[in-house]
């Protein structure tokens, strides 16, 4: 196993910080098709282009864009609204927690780690997937959005998981899938294993296929 030199230099974190959506749970064909289908009613198609558009941002961005790319000025609460009740409703019939995802947050309770769950999206929906996951009672703090004043990419998610984990963000490791959820963790002073959900360049501090990778379970069994 061969570690970046930051976690190297970590050593054993104080505690560790999980994003949900694409990370956790795949409840990203969830949103797809409640958006798809959003867009569909207004006679709009939404391309992959557009659609990665939509990954990592929160709700209420996602129903800002919405209103925007619609022509709907002024019906953002009503699109968060038709947004929320839709994706609910599918993560709770079809999401699945992503592979390696539960073996991943079992380790690192073993180990003694304090561990989080710190989302852009609401509280409905993040506690829906976990539900539906099987990770329901896994976590010793669950941060969704309505808990800080922005969303990410700004730190405040990340820093609030911290306060209530009691643990230092320098101290701290995220785990995330999305470059706007890697801004946040990194303005917030954590370090970032990543497990990228879109192909490009992704500056963690190390970057996974998937979290089944058997170089995770030797670092968390270092620990």
């Amino acid at each position: 196993m061969s570690l970046p030199v930051s976690l190297v230099a970590l050593g054993r974190p104080a505690g560790v910080v999980f994003d949900c959506d694409g990370l956790l749970v795949d409840t990203e064909p969830s949103w797809e098709d409640a958006e798809a289908a959003m867009f569909a009613r207004r006679g709009l198609g939404l391309s992959a282009d557009l659609r990665a558009g939509f990954i990592g941002i929160s709700s209420m961005d996602a129903a800002a864009k919405m209103a925007a790319l619609f022509d709907e000025p002024g019906t953002e609460a009503t699109l968060y609204d038709e947004l929320l009740a839709a994706v609910t409703g599918l993560i709770e019939r079809q999401a699945t927690a992503m592979p390696g995802a539960l073996a991943v947050v079992a380790a690192v309770r073993a180990a003694g780690v304090p561990v989080a769950v710190a989302s852009n999206s609401p509280e409905r929906i993040v506690r829906a997937a976990l539900q539906r996951a099987g990770l329901a009672d896994a976590f010793d703090a669950v941060v969704p959005v309505e808990s800080v004043g922005r969303p990410k990419p700004a730190p405040d998610l990340y820093l609030e998981a911290c306060r209530r984990l009691g643990t230092s963000p320098e101290r701290t490791v995220a785990f995330e899938d999305s470059v706007t959820g890697l801004a946040s963790a990194r303005g917030a002073g954590l370090a970032v294993v990543g497990v990228p959900s879109l192909a490009g360049d992704y500056p963690a501090d190390w970057v996974l296929e998937s979290l089944t990778e058997v170089a995770v379970g030797e670092w968390i069994a270092s620990w």
